[in-house]
Order: structure tokens, then C-alpha cells, then sequence
């Protein structure tokens, strides 16, 4: 094998051009680039397993580096020696065992992908998607590679790109904009939606027509909401984004939720790390029946802890049943999923009385919204079953006032009711840019803590800030500025006790309910909070923020 090919050079090249896996699979590897002086564009040697397979991929691969501004020769050395060179670069990968994080573009070639898609010929089209598939089956979403994509037109590379890159900076949620003249992409990541490109109107408005088509949904109707569901692979990792659009002013706007199936993730030990709470949570959730409450505002991860639940339950020997609206994990195991499409009468409601028919063990109803589905999910608990859902309340406390305001019998609440799980997100300041400070006597007053012990305080920049950080080379790479990388949780349990059913009984308010399960032993919101300040996880301003009332 020659040692004139650097492995730096072809990992470059590949991930600039193509993808590994691409190349392993038609036995293909650019080597190196023959500089050259303008006019002329440089030159990229590519190396096929065998040159009869110019025949079926060799204007594809011209086609894509002339796009970009290079032009290739070929030249034939053995498979073998491919594949020692892609085993060789795959040391490098883009995709490692820490996941989607180290994937890295640069900005600039992030920018370059979208604008250049103005200059794609007929700019008006949104037509000659080719990676749409066939399927009628609305359940059934192929899984498509997207470096299939990446090697497709501008727009599509640019769509892709905007995938890839989005989950690389840890961003939960892509929302694309339309303004007059322009469209402004954001991403939110750790619950904050922050800026990320602003592109002309036109290329993306085929932005946003290929995200539709790859979430399946209709290009040409414009003036209804539709949702839809983007499943896609990566160098063997799987991406999964829920799409909704909605009609506005100046055209549709687009929001892509990125679901993280991460084992990990939907993992009750990583996510509530106080082992008390932890383990009395367990004792809840393995009882034979009765209902189990997770509250909190929209976005407070719900969703995740009852599905972490439910994986946790899954060991072959029951009937898990779950209705959701919409489904946002891939749960697997024997766990059955089932959408609810209220178009078609498939309300939260109906699907608890089918599921009654359908000998369960275990039921998730997604959300209890009306007296209806209250009702009904506590005559589940009655008879036996063990039923899960969630509930919109700002506190464990609040969330019993509110069954009762949808007309719940307190004797049917006492008797199915086993606990209450109210849940917030905090953001984790960044380890690496973070500074140490003397709590100062405010704070003191507001957390409880002894002032001037050592807390951790974010660094958050400007925009400015950010910008000339990041033309000095000392913009902090996990945080980007922000102050914060990731979040953690923060939780209160109220267990359904004897003082607890005496107090629903005769129908006390919610402070002297929350008043009653702390002296039994509950952790509040704000004292799980302050748990996590003294763990140097999060700084006071974040438990500020979900601490606006006296309940708390």
C-alpha cells in the first residue's frame, strides 16, 4: 500500500464529498486533491475497487465535485487496499461512542449548503425528490440514509445537512420561520431557542417542501396544518424527527422535534439522580394498580420519564398498552404503541375503553385533559390495572386540585390515586466555561444555603461576545457561548398516604396538601433544586426560573 495517501486527507475528503459508509458500500475512497492555480478547479484522484463501476457511479461522483468546484480522475486499486483505507479513516469517525455530538461542520459550510441552494436551476420547483418511497402504510416509515441525501442536489444536501448538524449542537427542536423577504432557521437547545441561519425566501421555501417530503406530508397543500414523521440513519446511528407545519403570514412554518431513543436517555438512573426519589418512585411504579401521575408545564420531560417507566416494566410477561398523541419514542420490547387520531373518533378516552378489552397489565393514556379520560382512567385503576398519564399542573400538589376540578369523586381519587411525580428541566452549566463564586446574600436568602459557599455561575455571552470569541479562537467549543451544555432534572414525589387521603377527603387547598407531604418526607421542586446548586449542576438563576410562586 503506498504510504503517499494521508489518512487526515481522506477522512477530510470523505466527509466533505461523501460518507464512509457510502464509500465502503460501492467500494470507493478519494485519495488526495493535485492543487492547481486558478483558473483552473483542482483536481481529486478517486480510487475504485474495480473501473467497470465508473459505468454506474461515475457521473454521480463527478456531478457532486463539480458542485462543489473539483474535478476527479480514477484510478483502480485493489478492494482490500479500499478497505484498509476506510478502516483506517473510520478511527476518525465522524459518529464514536459518545453518539451525534462530535459530528462537526463548520458554520460556514452549514451557510454555504442553504445559500447555495438559491442557485440550484429551476429555483421555483420544489419537484425531482428522489428518496421518497412508495409506502401506504401510514405507520411505516422507511429509514433512508442520509448520506444517500447528502450526495442528492443542493437543496437536499442542504436538508441534510441541517439534520445532521442541528443534533450535533444537541438542539431538541428546529424551527423554520418564514418572514417577508427571508426565512430564519432557530434551534432550541436545553429549553432556549437560540439563532442559526437566516437564508433567502426562496431556497427556503425548498427547504422546507423537502423536509415535507421526507416527513411524507403533502408539498402542495400549503394552507393546512399537517404533521409528519422524518426517520433517518447515519453511520449506523438512527434520527428521528416529528414534523408539524402550521399556515402563517408569509408562509409555512416548519418545527422538527429530534426524539432521542438513547437507551441511556430513557433510563430512570439517568434521569432523576436522587436515589431517595428514585427508589420510591420504583416502589410506585411496581405496584399491581392504580394510577401514576407525571406532571409539569409543556417541554418538562413527561413524556421521557414515563416512557423510562414503561421500559422498565416491559420484561416479557405483561400487556403494555399505550395511547399517545403523538408517539414520540420508539419504546420496542412488547410494549404496543397506538397514535390517536381524534379525526377518526381514536380520542384518549375510546382507546382506554379498548385497551379494557384487550386483557392489559399495564396502560399509558399520553395526557388527561377532560373529566372524561380522568374518570375513566381511575375506573381502570379500580378494577386492577396499573395506568399511567400525565397531567399540565405546576406542582405534585396542584395536580391533585386539578383532578378534582375535572370532577374526579375525592373517594375514587383516594382509592386509585398511588402518587404524583411533578417534574422541571434545568439547565447544566457548562463545566468548561463556568466560573466559581461566594453565594452572595440574596441568594442565600433564596436557596436556604449558607452565603459565600462556592456555587458555579454560567458565563453567557452577547451575540457580539460570541462572535469575537469566535474569531479569536477561544469560543468555549462545548457550550458555544451559551453558559450551559445539557439538563438535568429536577422532581418532587408525593406519595398517596393516610394524611394525604384524609386531606383530598375533606378537600384542603394546595399549599396545606404540599404542606402536609413535606412534612412526610417530601422533597420539593425548589429543595431538589438547591440539592443540584450545592452539586455544582446548576446555578441559581435556573431555579429562579421555575420558583415564581410560594408553592415551590
Amino acid at each position: 500500500m503506498s504510504n503517499t495517501y494521508q489518512i487526515s486527507t481522506i477522512r477530510s475528503l470523505i466527509d466533505q464529498h461523501f460518507s464512509l459508509q457510502w464509500c465502503r458500500e460501492n467500494v470507493v475512497i478519494p485519495l488526495k486533491v493535485e492543487p492547481s492555480l486558478p483558473p483552473k478547479n483542482q483536481v481529486i484522484t478517486i480510487a475504485v475497487g474495480n473501473i467497470s463501476y465508473l459505468g454506474t457511479i461515475g457521473n454521480t461522483i463527478k456531478q457532486r465535485l463539480a458542485s462543489n468546484g473539483f474535478e476527479c480522475v480514477f484510478i483502480e486499486i485493489s478492494p482490500d487496499e479500499i478497505q484498509s483505507y476506510l478502516d483506517q479513516a473510520s478511527n476518525e469517525r465522524i459518529f464514536n461512542s459518545e453518539g451525534i455530538e462530535n459530528y462537526d461542520f463548520a458554520e460556514d459550510d452549514v451557510i454555504k449548503s442553504l445559500i447555495d441552494a438559491s442557485e440550484e436551476e429551476g429555483s421555483d420547483s420544489v419537484e425531482g425528490f428522489d428518496f421518497d418511497d412508495s409506502e401506504d402504510d401510514e405507520f411505516y416509515v422507511e429509514e433512508i440514509d442520509l448520506s444517500t441525501e447528502m450526495l442528492g442536489n443542493k437543496i437536499q444536501r442542504a436538508a441534510a445537512t441541517v439534520l445532521i448538524d442541528s443534533c450535533k449542537k444537541g438542539a431538541s427542536d428546529i424551527h423554520i420561520e418564514p418572514h417577508e423577504k427571508h426565512i430564519k432557521i432557530r434551534l432550541r437547545r436545553d429549553g432556549v431557542l437560540q439563532n442559526y441561519v437566516t437564508i433567502p425566501k426562496i431556497p427556503g421555501l425548498k427547504l422546507t417542501a423537502c423536509l415535507k417530503n421526507m416527513a411524507k406530508m403533502d408539498i402542495a397543500e400549503k394552507r393546512a396544518s399537517q404533521d409528519g414523521k422524518i426517520r433517518r440513519k447515519f453511520e449506523n446511528q438512527s434520527l428521528d424527527f416529528r414534523c408539524s407545519t402550521a399556515p402563517g403570514k408569509y408562509g409555512e412554518k416548519m418545527v422538527l422535534r429530534y426524539l432521542n431513543n438513547d437507551n441511556d436517555v430513557l433510563n430512570l438512573d439517568t434521569l432523576i439522580d436522587n436515589e431517595n426519589v428514585r427508589s420510591n418512585f420504583r416502589k410506585i411504579i411496581n405496584q399491581a394498580n392504580g394510577i401514576v401521575i407525571v406532571s409539569g408545564p409543556t417541554g418538562s420531560g413527561k413524556s421521557t420519564t414515563l416512557a423510562s417507566a414503561l421500559r422498565e416494566k416491559d420484561n416479557g410477561e405483561l400487556n403494555i398498552m399505550t395511547a399517545e398523541d403523538p408517539i414520540e419514542y420508539d419504546m420496542g420490547g412488547d410494549i404496543q404503541q397506538f397514535q390517536v387520531l381524534r379525526a377518526k373518533g381514536q380520542t384518549f378516552a375510546n382507546f382506554l375503553r379498548t385497551f379494557l378489552r384487550q386483557d392489559p397489565d399495564v396502560i399509558l393514556i399520553g395526557e388527561t385533559r377532560d373529566p372524561e379520560t380522568a374518570e375513566s382512567s381511575m375506573d381502570a385503576a379500580e378494577t386492577g390495572h396499573l395506568v399511567f398519564t400525565t397531567l399540565h399542573a405546576n406542582s405534585a400538589a396542584t395536580s391533585l386540585t386539578r383532578l378534582l376540578d375535572m370532577e374526579v369523586p375525592p373517594y375514587k381519587l383516594t382509592a386509585s390515586l398511588r402518587g404524583v411525580l411533578a417534574q422541571r428541566l434545568l439547565r447544566k452549566v457548562c463545566p468548561s466555561c463556568s466560573v466559581e463564586r461566594p453565594l452572595s446574600d440574596s441568594e442565600a436568602e433564596f436557596t436556604g444555603l449558607r452565603m459565600g459557599i462556592p456555587v458555579r455561575c454560567a458565563t453567557c455571552l452577547s451575540a457580539d461576545e460570541k462572535t469575537q470569541r469566535k474569531k479569536e479562537g477561544i469560543l468555549c467549543k462545548r457550550c458555544l457561548g451559551t453558559g450551559y451544555k445539557g439538563r438535568v432534572g429536577t422532581y418532587e414525589l408525593l406519595k398517596i398516604t393516610r394524611p394525604i387521603s384524609n386531606a383530598i377527603r375533606k378537600q384542603l387547598s394546595t399549599q396545606e396538601i404540599e404542606e402536609i407531604a413535606i412534612s412526610e418526607g417530601m422533597i420539593s421542586l425548589k429543595a431538589y433544586g438547591v440539592k443540584l446548586i450545592e452539586q455544582k449542576l446548576t446555578t441559581v438563576s435556573e431555579l429562579s426560573k421555575i420558583c415564581n410562586d410560594d408553592h415551590n
